[in-house]
């Protein structure tokens, strides 16, 4: 199977996908907490005035100089003690004004005795808001003064400036970033592993290459093991016939070999029955017919003689068949009417069908798509590994223009292919 040109190997691939997702997620991160400090400097800012501004309320000396009604006496005890809850509190203004909104204090003299600049309340309540006053924009919290009968006697509003805020934020920022290089850091790190691993199996093949060996090693396991089961049935057979000569029991030991040579004859008669046989895939099933047996599987084939070419290489073909062939035996082991059937015909539109059908206990709906993704598996680990067989499959039928789909019960795995002739007219 002929790939357009080998461009840069798997290894190398991997590292710059996980790379960029690195990035990508780092990027998130730090968006997410500039956000975030943003959010908690601004609710911060919030909840100091609101608490201040509630503390200074209810103080006795401000609800006091506020319930005389006089406010040049108010404003000359009160500004220097908002000054300093100022400082102290780490705010840009305390104004304490009249009922009516006329500043007793504030952190510019010459704004005393002005209206204040912000929403008062119709009626005494609590209220945070953003608004822009004589410092510019700021987060304030205004709060009602009332004495012991529950008279309005003023208001108190605290506030804390919006460039201050930002300030705030800008002094939070260093911890973002260096959170955000270190999970990109350990992200280049993870890539960097993993590059060497993949290297370590891959080497340096590109991804389509190592698709192809992958796909090779499959055929040379699946077709090994077809050919080991029909070498010792064939081995057990002799050895029986051997065993019934030497006890001068002909007759039993020909029938022996008769039976034995009628069963492969059939085989190899609807084998090589297929006007455009493939060599490999005639040997994967005669030898996957021997396994059945050797397993106590009723194998069932049925190939068409008139089933057009196939457009795989011999050795995307077996691995494609081989691991079907292989599930399916492994399914109906499980099950009490042990059979495997496999059907290859020529299709609606000229191209093939290849159906590989078993009695095992099935696929549930929900996992139908699953059990193509890479390293998905029912099955227990083996020797060499589970979770390949039907990745590979996909993407070799999918490479090759075709699709290959799941059904059941019983469950029937179809795989659909354009003719080696149709492929090639439209490449």
């Amino acid at each position: 199977m002929a790939h357009a040109s080998p461009g840069r190997s798997a290894a190398s691939r991997v590292f710059a996908a996980l790379v960029v997702t690195a990035v990508v997620v780092g990027a998130l991160v730090a968006l997410f907490l500039v956000v975030e400090a943003q959010r908690a400097v601004r609710s911060e800012a919030e909840r100091l005035t609101a608490a201040t501004a509630a503390a200074l309320a209810s103080a006795p000396d401000v609800v006091a100089l506020l319930t005389r009604g006089d406010t040049a006496s108010a404003s000359a005890s009160l500004e220097p003690y908002a000054l300093e809850v100022i400082d102290r509190a780490g705010l840009d203004f305390v104004t304490i004004m009249t009922p009516e909104g006329l500043r007793l204090t504030h952190p510019d003299p010459t704004q005393i005795g002005a209206p204040y600049l912000g929403t008062v309340p119709s009626t005494p309540r609590v209220l945070t808001e953003e608004f822009r006053g004589t410092l510019g924009p700021s987060v304030r919290t205004i709060v009602p003064v009332v004495d012991d009968d529950g008279t309005l006697v003023g208001w108190v509003a605290t506030g804390v400036t919006t460039e201050t805020i930002s300030e705030t934020l800008v002094r939070r920022l260093p911890l973002s970033l260096a959170i955000t290089a270190g999970l990109v850091l350990l992200g280049v790190g993870g890539a960097l592993l993993a590059r060497r691993v993949t290297r370590r199996f891959a080497g340096d093949l590109p991804p389509g290459e190592l698709r192809d060996a992958v796909s090779s090693y499959e055929s040379v396991r699946t077709l090994g093991e077809a050919l080991r089961a029909q070498t010792h049935e064939h081995g057990n057979r002799m050895h029986a016939a051997v065993a019934l000569l030497e006890l001068d029991r002909r007759d039993e030991a020909i029938e022996i070999l008769t039976q034995t040579s009628r069963q492969s004859q059939s085989l190899v008669d609807q084998v090589t029955a297929r006007q455009h046989g493939d060599p490999a895939v005639g040997a994967l099933l005669l030898g996957k017919a021997a396994q059945a047996r050797e397993r106590g599987i009723d194998w069932r084939m049925d190939i068409a003689p008139d089933t057009p070419r196939t457009p795989l290489a011999p050795v995307d073909a077996v691995a494609v068949l081989g691991n079907l062939v292989d599930n399916a035996m492994d399914a109906a082991a499980e099950s009490a009417d042990r059979w495997v059937r496999v059907s290859l015909r020529r299709g609606d539109h000229g191209g093939i069908v290849l159906e590989v059908a078993d009695s095992g206990p099935g696929i549930p709906v929900d996992q139908r798509e699953r059990i193509f993704a890479q390293g998905y598996t029912t099955k227990p680990a083996g020797p060499h590994g589970r979770g390949i067989g039907l990745a590979l499959v996909r993407s070799v039928v999918r490479e090759a223009g075709g699709d290959v789909t799941v059904a059941g019960p019983p469950t029937v795995f179809r795989v659909t292919l354009p003719s080696a002739s149709s492929r090639g007219s439209r490449s």
